[in-house]
């Protein structure tokens, strides 16, 4: 138990819990801090659950997740190396992201849209940089490594959660808005220190060493990268036309059942096109199929081969887990204030506590890991 705690000390785990910090701040920016703005803002809930959408990056990442894996960036990816490079890139346009949220006022309907916008980008932002950090924690150390760093790549990530839930909702009370006095300038500063503190994670890029790993990336020429991407963004862009589409010609229901399975249709049958206009571009020949199987295909498959029938479980589990702490995630805060509590006795109470004790969890199951043997395939 003692080497186990030990591990802690590691260098890389401090590395990851910076990370990790990086990664915390956005989520929340998109789920309750901002749904609990556009309540104040006079935005109506079910406009408010609709922007939990936006996140929905952080679902499909995987999608795009090859592609960054084989991408090489001008430039960045010669001087800072692949995984610096990308994160570099990611936590930029996250910065990028909120400045843009923050000249946002969604008080003024007509700037909903702008809003949905900026949160959409940051939600892929967001995505992409968590995909970067993974790939660089999986290179960064051994298999018994890895329990240390997701055990405060995971602290570090929480940290961030209360910066982003609690401090966000403390420091725009500071700035003025309540609930019955919304003042658009408090929360507009509120992100704008969000956007400074994302500083924190461009310095750690900076500062730490690319991994050494033995595997490189196939060389290939650089139209068949643009032709990659060329395919990703025409997929795409066919998913949100069909996903928008579908959600004006579909008939309005009523009930919660009825309404859920009507955009569970909708988002299969939007996912379908895109696979459908991804394939046909193959086919097509605007990217060689070899590449596109390669990037997109082989990762998926060596999953399924190296897990075989535990795949499906695994999946499962990634995909349930978190499904209440979402859910509750996007309403709770306008549900707290609607009762007539503070955002900060909201911050106090939920951002703050609940947040340490998922952190002291975390902790405790890292060293349980390290102390017993983990599955291997």
């Amino acid at each position: 138990m003692a080497a186990g705690t030990l591990a802690y000390a590691d260098k890389r785990a401090g590395i990851m819990a910076l990370l990790g910090f990086s990664a915390g701040i956005p989520i929340l920016l998109i789920f309750s801090s901002l749904s609990l703005w556009l309540r104040e803002a006079g935005v109506d809930r079910s406009t408010v659950t609709m922007f939990s959408w936006a996140a929905l990056g952080y679902s499909f990442k995987f999608i795009w997740a090859p592609l960054i894996d084989a991408l090489p960036l001008p430039v960045l990816t010669r001087t800072l190396g692949r995984r610096r490079g990308w994160l570099l890139v990611a936590q930029l346009m996250i910065i990028g992201a909120i400045l843009w949220m923050a000249s946002v006022n969604p008080a003024n309907g007509t700037q909903l849209f702008a809003m949905a916008v900026g949160a959409v980008w940051l939600g892929f932002s967001s995505a992409t940089q968590d995909i970067v950090i993974d790939a660089y924690r999986i290179e960064l150390a051994d298999t018994q490594m890895q329990s240390v760093l997701s055990a405060t790549y995971n602290a570090g990530y929480r940290i961030g959660m209360i910066v982003a839930g609690a401090g966000a909702l403390f420091l725009a009370e500071y700035f003025g808005s309540v609930k019955d006095a919304y003042i658009y300038e408090a929360w507009r500063n509120t992100y704008w220190v969000m956007a400074a503190v994302m500083g924190v994670g461009v310095a750690t890029t900076l500062m730490i060493r690319e991994p050494a790993v033995n595997r490189a990336p196939p060389e290939r020429p650089v139209g068949d990268y643009a032709r990659l991407v060329l395919v990703f963004v025409c997929a795409v862009s066919v998913f949100v036309a069909c996903f928008a589409g579908l959600g004006k010609l579909l008939p309005e229901v009523e009930g919660v059942l009825a309404g859920f399975l009507l955009e569970a249709i909708t988002l299969v049958a939007s996912l379908a096109a895109a696979l459908g206009v991804g394939t046909a571009l193959v086919h097509a020949g605007v990217v060689q199929k070899q590449v596109a199987v390669t990037t997109w295909v082989e990762p998926i498959l060596d999953f399924f081969r190296r897990y075989g029938k535990s795949a499906f479980l695994l999946l499962l589990l990634i995909g349930l887990y978190r499904i209440s702490d979402i859910v509750a995630g996007v309403i709770s805060n306008v549900f707290y204030e609607d009762m007539g509590f503070s955002k900060s006795e909201i911050a106090t109470a939920v951002k703050l506590y609940g947040v340490i004790m998922v952190i002291i969890g975390g902790f405790v199951g890292g060293i349980v890991a390290q102390r017993f043997a983990l599955c291997k395939r």
